[in-house]
């Protein structure tokens, strides 16, 4: 989770901040060797894949944080998230690809760092490899799994990720429903939210809002992913070199990273993906083949969808996307469907023949009007009307949503058919779709999908 920062990482460098600068910053970034002594590698492919681990660090957090956000407990020594960020060779694309912690796996052989015996390959849970072999048995045990070679590995943990957030003044969250976790703290009601660091950090921790647990909570983390890098690129953050360097150390000051990624590297990258947006991003997790799969010693773990999980990683290694790509017209997310929507459309202007048009618009982009669209009471409106009764107001803002600029009011006892009072101001219907599932057989969002309305 706290790896959310990490592709801000290369959003910043490609501010165009001198390499002095850069050179300063990368004294902060403690270095670890990942890589020493390992042999039979995969293949290179095309493009840079980094693999980003958040690890706990609790412990440099102060005790009144700890208490406010649930921190309590010894740290793991473990790591919390897992993610392979795959650069493609243009650099102009970012595919993430979420690793499961509990994901079962089986590690090479290799020494304990705590004991120094030799271990032979034993079966475990993803994240458990790094309690036993630090970064390099991570890195050696998410080759073995995905046969795709890892180029870099960034790690980074609670206090970079909350100075993060907080340094660029928030991130902007929105929800269709609460959500509520007794566990972290997290309190949000339905809507939009800006996030500082510590509600942030609850944000992407929460495992207990719903059915969904630790999958459901790698969704959120790719939803704020995308957030933070949408925030970073159009706020003009990257342009003020002050605010850069300040988000830069506290992106750095507590990261890891293996000792070829430095300045050079960081410029080049940045440099290379200086048009990187939320549109440039496609986020998914590995597919699972069957939840609960119990292992002796091990415990309840998650097995990958073997088939599909080679297919998502062939794609990775042949620098393929994992989505086909979508136009500028993309659907906007909204958190009902629109073929569960019934509308009756009304016009609202002395304009001939509007309401048919906004009917059969709507229509198309799949929203169940009654096809019998009829004169307002009034003649004379400008801004578009939904009309709707409370009970559905969910329906109401996903009908809204497909009519940029539209009016939201609440009718009592309207029902459960929506009204589209069409003004002057309309001018066309957005393609909306529902919140789930993503693209394809991988379920892939792109980043844009997932930013507030």
């Amino acid at each position: 989770m706290r790896a959310v920062t990490t592709l801000s990482v290369v959003v910043l460098a490609s501010a165009g901040i001198g390499h002095a600068v850069m050179t300063s910053l990368d004294a902060d970034i403690t270095r670890v060797d990942p890589f020493k002594d390992m042999k039979n590698r995969p293949q290179a492919g095309h493009g840079m894949n980094i693999l980003l681990v958040g690890t706990d660090g609790r412990e440099k957090i102060s005790k009144e944080e700890r208490h406010k956000y649930r921190l309590g407990g010894a740290p793991c020594h473990c790591t919390d998230t897992i993610m392979i960020v795959h650069i493609s060779e243009d650099r102009e694309r970012a595919s993430v690809v979420s690793l499961p912690r509990d994901s079962y796996a089986v590690t090479p052989s290799h020494v304990d760092r705590v004991s120094g015996k030799r271990h032979n390959g034993h079966p475990l849970k993803l994240n458990a490899a790094y309690a036993e072999g630090g970064p390099q048995l991570t890195v050696r045990t998410v080759e073995s799994m995905t046969k795709v070679k890892i180029d870099h590995y960034l790690e980074v943990d609670f206090t970079s990720f909350m100075k993060t957030v907080d340094v660029v003044g928030g991130v902007p969250i929105c929800t269709a429903d609460p959500l509520k976790d007794s566990y972290t703290g997290l309190n949000l009601p339905a809507g939009r939210h800006t996030l500082a660091g510590g509600q942030a950090l609850q944000y992407v921790r929460a495992r207990h809002v719903d059915g969904a647990s630790d999958l459901g909570r790698m969704k959120r983390q790719q939803r704020f992913m995308a957030a933070l890098v949408e925030r970073l690129t159009s706020s003009g953050i990257l342009l003020n070199p002050m605010k850069f360097r300040d988000v830069t150390r506290a992106v750095l000051g507590s990261v890891r990273a293996d000792k070829g990624f430095g300045t050079d590297e960081m410029l080049d990258l940045g440099r290379a993906m200086r048009n990187f947006s939320p549109s440039s991003s496609e986020f998914t997790t590995v597919p699972i083949g069957r939840m609960g799969y119990a292992v002796k010693g091990v415990g309840s773990t998650l097995k990958w969808d073997t088939e599909k999980s080679e297919r998502l990683f062939h794609a990775l290694r042949q620098d393929q996307p994992l989505s086909v790509h979508r136009s500028r017209g993309a659907a906007r997310i909204v958190p009902v469907a629109p073929q569960q929507i019934r509308v009756q459309v009304e016009n609202g202007t002395r304009t001939a023949g509007l309401g048919r048009r906004v009917d059969a618009a709507l229509t198309s982009t799949g929203f169940r009007t009654t096809k019998a669209p009829v004169n307002s009471a009034t003649r004379d409106v400008r801004r578009t009307i939904v009309a709707h009764d409370p009970r559905w107001d969910r329906s109401a803002k996903s009908l809204a949503a497909a009519l940029p600029g539209s009016e939201l009011r609440a009718v009592k006892g309207l029902g459960p058919t929506l009204k589209v009072i069409a003004g002057a101001d309309f001018e066309r219907v957005r393609k909306v779709r529902a919140e789930d599932p993503g693209q394809g057989e991988f379920g892939v969002v792109r980043g844009d999908e997932v930013a507030c309305s």
